[in-house]
């Protein structure tokens, strides 16, 4: 590589990360809908034009944004998950948990970006996907070592979900009995749902010790998964 390509290459990855600074900058001051390229311009003294060539709509800069915060989240779980390997599959998860929840309190407009209220006109495109699914993937992994080690106390589902366990466990734990599936997305679902509540602060003047709650709540979630 040239000495000229290559600082033309670390322009432009020093340029893109301004421009994501600002958006993110924007997102907390003003919210996902209201994001503007020509804003993001303007702030950091560009023009339109030579922004567009770094991101060619607000959609591709959400996209980009995005990713990065699923990443940024998906790091946490398994940075946690690491710490935890040598703790118990209840311990590992609800430590899993914890730094989830950890990092939304840390990055709160991140978080409602990608577990908040859908950005009108946005529609989110496959390539998030592989980010977004970096958290599941952790308590997922969870699940498999503990039915490989202690065993699972498979949760019991009525015949008229049977169908629906079977295309889950097809669709992302083809390796777990078809139970485990839909026990996992429900604790999927409540464990952003109860970092969401507290976010969002729907928890105002109902829980006080936030911290210790979480991390009753996450065990019991642990429990609901088949973890002893």
């Amino acid at each position: 590589m040239s000495t000229a390509h290559g600082a033309r290459a670390r322009a432009r990855i020093e340029v893109t990360a301004a421009i994501k600074e600002e958006a993110r900058r924007q997102l907390a001051a003003e919210g996902a809908a209201k994001l503007s390229l020509r804003a993001v311009a303007r702030e950091l003294g560009m023009a339109s034009s030579a922004l567009y060539r770094y991101f060619p709509s607000r959609d591709d800069l959400l996209t980009a944004l995005i990713i990065d915060a699923y990443d940024s989240v998906g790091e946490a779980a398994e940075a946690a998950q690491t710490a935890a390997a040598d703790a118990g599959p209840v311990q590992r998860w609800t430590t899993v948990c914890e730094a989830v929840r950890e990092w939304a309190l840390a990055h709160p407009h991140e978080y409602a970006l990608i577990y908040g209220s859908p950005v009108p006109g946005y529609t989110a495109p496959d390539t998030t996907v592989p980010a977004a699914a970096r958290v599941g993937l952790v308590l997922i992994g969870i699940v498999r070592d503990a039915r490989l080690g202690p065993g699972l106390d498979l949760p019991v589902l009525p015949a008229e979900l049977h169908p629906e366990a079977e295309r889950m466990a097809a669709d992302f734990a083809s390796d777990l009995p078809p139970a485990v599936g839909p026990a996992l997305v429900a604790a999927w679902a409540q464990l952003f749902g109860l970092i969401g509540f507290e976010l969002f602060g729907q928890f105002h003047r109902v829980v006080e010790d936030r911290a210790a709650f979480f991390r009753h709540a996450a065990g019991r979630l642990a429990v609901s998964v088949g973890l002893r």
